[in-house]
């Protein structure tokens, strides 16, 4: 029976996510939930749980060392979406959320630095703000930042500027102290103008964003095209923000791309820079914008991607004793940092030895530090249907394990090792037993399956859920 509270009676919270929720993350969300609704919280150790019935995985966790005043219960599960996804919708709620179902808070954690990018810490993530606002526009919006690394103590002019047009739009900002007296709303239109066209310009050969304000319209340049088509995500990012704080400010005249780059045939109406001028009213200077609708749904229930066992594994593994996960990537998430032997981070290149001319470097989805053993697993997720291309995978690891884990985890054994996702078999292909990279298969039906060649980790972690 629910028991009465602040809130009325008791109920859950459900928070839904792309990523791989993250102990210290979850804290500082739950802790701002109690803070906003003034309820009490008392927040022990934190772990996250997989839900198992009948010795199979419901595909939900539930949050476990929290207690809210007017919770029940804390669930989590995985979710996508279909445009550009902010990374954490809550509901407070009795049932699973649906697609009916209003959000409490939309929140975006973040890992990138100043010290990292300019441009995505802010930039990059900005159109996600712009765009879950046309579905949900009176839920919360916060950006929450986890930066691991050591940054730079001064900000730099590009994330002061990105930082005050998401507080102008109303999104706060966690994780962060912030200068009350730098960091705060635009007051106008020409202040906003002002500020941006006074920064630093940018490096010759490219094209400066510069806004120019004219009695029936405002230009805006800036450079979309990218790798053959409208994809220059960090511009997209700035772009739309910068307009859709134009238009919060009180601009209703004509926002115009200019220097953008592209022809007619780079625009394509099922892309998202499209679909948010076809809400704001941004035009592209000498080019039609087709008309675009969004998605009906912003998100659903994530029940194909490989990211359902990596994620699952990494959390599950989290609960033992004397192992720790060192990197992940998991498909579609944040790339993360490299943890060192001392406790610190490290980024990650994209390109092996740093150099583009070496090429891109292959990343696994989860690489697991095995203490007491001195093991290190390098695992690589797939789906059921894509197994040799897991496999195939897997033999491109070598420059990763040379910079990262043989540099800073000397003497330490590596295993590659692949877990598979989907699918209804409730057993690992004998033709593919022996000598398989394969350990771990997490079937549709929430049936896992373990190897017979499964290093024993893996093992005792599930039999732990059993």
């Amino acid at each position: 029976m629910h028991t009465k509270s602040s809130l009325g009676v008791k109920v859950n919270l459900w928070i839904l996510t792309e990523e791989r929720p993250k102990k210290n993350v979850i804290k500082q969300i739950l802790s701002k939930l109690a803070e906003d609704k003034k309820l009490k919280i008392t927040v022990k150790e934190i772990h996250i749980k997989p839900i198992i019935e009948d010795k199979k995985f419901t595909f939900t966790y539930q949050v476990i060392g929290v207690d809210i005043e007017s919770i029940d219960n804390i669930f989590m599960k995985i979710i996508s979406g279909y445009g550009s996804f902010i990374d954490f919708l809550l509901f407070i709620q009795d049932n699973e959320p649906d697609k009916n179902s209003i959000p409490l808070y939309a929140i975006e954690e973040t890992k990138t630095s100043d010290v990292e990018s300019r441009n995505t810490g802010v930039y990059q993530r900005c159109s996600k703000f712009v765009y879950v606002d046309f579905y949900y526009p009176n839920c919360k919006k916060i950006m929450l930042y986890n930066i691991q690394i050591d940054v730079d103590k001064r900000p730099t002019e590009t994330n002061i500027f990105g930082t005050r047009m998401l507080i102008t739009l109303g999104v706060e900002i966690l994780g962060k102290n912030l200068d009350s007296t730098v960091f705060k709303e635009f007051s106008s239109i020409d202040e906003l103008i002002n500020f941006k066209n006074s920064m630093r310009k940018a490096p010759a050969g490219n094209v400066p964003i510069s806004i120019k304000k004219f009695d029936d319209r405002i230009t805006i340049s800036g450079r979309l095209y990218k790798a053959g088509g409208l994809s220059h995500d960090p511009n997209i990012g700035a772009l739309t923000i910068i307009a859709k704080t134009l238009r919060r400010l009180g601009w209703d005249k004509d926002i115009i791309i200019t220097q953008h780059g592209l022809s007619q045939k780079h625009v394509g109406r099922n892309n998202k820079f499209v679909k948010i001028a076809n809400r704001i009213g941004i035009k592209l200077d000498n080019l039609q914008i087709p008309k675009s609708e969004l998605p009906e749904e912003y998100w659903h229930y994530e029940e194909e991607s490989q990211k359902l066992v990596t994620i699952f594994l990494h959390l599950v593994l989290d609960e033992i004793d004397g192992i720790e996960a060192i990197y992940e990537n998991h498909a579609g998430c944040e790339r993360g940092y490299f943890k060192l032997p001392s406790g610190g981070y490290m980024t990650v290149h994209k390109y092996i030895k740093n150099d583009k001319s070496k090429g891109i470097i292959n990343l696994p989805d989860l690489v697991i530090y095995d203490y007491k053993k001195k093991q290190i697993l390098n695992i690589e997720g797939e789906v059921h249907s894509h197994i040799q291309e897991g496999i195939n995978a897997l033999k491109s690891f070598g420059p990763f394990e040379k910079e990262y884990i043989q540099e800073f985890y000397p003497n330490h054994q590596i295993v590659r090792c692949l877990v598979l996702f989907g699918g209804v078999a409730n057993r690992i292909q004998s033709a593919l037993v022996g000598q398989s990279p394969i350990i771990f298969l997490l079937n549709s039906n929430g049936e896992m399956i373990i190897s017979e060649n499964a290093p024993q980790i893996i093992r005792e972690a599930i039999q732990k859920l059993l």
